[in-house]
């Protein structure tokens, strides 16, 4: 039991004299160029779940056979330039496009016809007829 109580007493000692040690700390400048980075990282990966998050682009996934967390674990694997190259084009992407651009032609083909005088769609328009 006195052995015992020697080496606890020797353990607390030590540990307690360790405390009281200066430790070893590595200190450097981080430049704000580089805590935007980190920042821009993080708002890319945001944007790119938050795409993934979609109901129609969940839809769009699973009409080609792929599955959301099939998507995400592509997503965590990639490099940061990876994500921020993807979340740059999702922000060039013109949303809603496709939609666009079909009403505008539909309008401008029942414009055209009506301007023919074989439809009567638009009441802004005269017939050549």
């Amino acid at each position: 039991m006195n052995n015992f109580k020697r080496f606890t007493a020797s353990v607390l000692i030590a540990s307690t004299a360790m405390l009281g040690m200066p430790m070893m700390a590595q200190a450097g400048m981080v430049s704000s160029t580089e805590s935007m980075a980190t920042a821009a990282q993080s708002d890319a990966r945001a944007k790119v779940a938050a795409v993934l998050a979609r109901e129609d682009v969940r839809a769009g996934m699973a009409e080609r056979g792929l599955s959301v967390e099939q998507a995400q674990d592509r997503v965590r694997a990639m490099s940061d330039d990876e994500v921020a190259s993807l979340a740059g084009r999702i922000d060039q992407a013109p949303a809603g496009g496709d939609i666009l651009g079909i009403l505008f032609t539909v309008f401008i083909i029942l414009l055209i016809t009506d301007i023919l005088g074989l439809t009567k769609v638009y009441p802004f328009t005269r017939s050549v007829r």
